[in-house]
């Protein structure tokens, strides 16, 4: 077995720090980011080895029986192991991210918006870029066709989603390096904009 085998092979075992973004009250422009929905949900560690999954929250608590309807999705992905990134969003009749559902455990219905994965196959996948990981895990989610393992889509223009977001009463925009590896913990690498704070200082 490899080094990167061996490494990956503690990652799915065990809690990986997820990245964190620093907070700033407007969002990097240009080129080399992309863009995605901050939703208001809880932050899951999704991991699979063969027939066992395990939920994970940002602190490393397990979460598994909290999200069973999220852990049956994950049982069936088309891999013998995996570690995805997520939030955990309960959704209203409208198809709106509903936070007080979701704390209060109300049966509404809940999703995994995805937008990392870390591994694959015992094979970690950290040290590659953004981008990079992003394909794996589109195709990973396309094969499996799931309902509730959603791919967290990218928006090239911030300004214009902020703008999107605010007008319906959403959380946020959370703004990411396409060249980065995944950095546990802090990092400016990941940028994360509330609506009500870009709206206090900008418009």
């Amino acid at each position: 077995m490899t080094h990167l085998d061996r490494r990956a092979r503690d990652a799915i075992d065990e809690f990986i720090r997820p990245s964190e973004p620093i907070e700033q009250s407007a969002p990097p422009t240009g080129k080399g980011w992309i863009h995605e929905v901050k939703f208001d949900g809880y932050r899951l560690q999704l991991h699979k080895v063969g027939e066992e999954v395990t939920i994970y929250s940002k602190n490393g608590k397990d979460f598994t029986a909290r999200f069973r309807d999220i852990a049956r999705a994950v049982s069936g992905l088309p891999v013998k192991s995996c570690v995805i990134d997520a939030e955990g969003v309960a959704l209203d009749a409208a198809g709106r991210p509903d936070f007080r559902a979701l704390a209060g455990g109300q049966k509404h219905d809940r999703v995994a918006w995805c937008f990392d994965l870390l591994v694959v196959d015992e094979r970690d996948l950290r040290e590659l870029t953004l981008v990079k990981r992003r394909l794996r895990l589109g195709a990973l989610l396309k094969k499996a066709r799931s309902e509730v393992l959603r791919l967290s889509e990218p928006f090239p223009d911030p300004l214009k989603l902020l703008e999107a977001l605010d007008e319906a009463g959403l959380e946020g925009v959370v703004s990411k390096r396409t060249d980065q590896p995944y950095v546990s913990g802090k990092n400016r690498g990941w940028i994360k904009v509330k609506c009500h704070v870009w709206r206090a200082t900008w418009k």
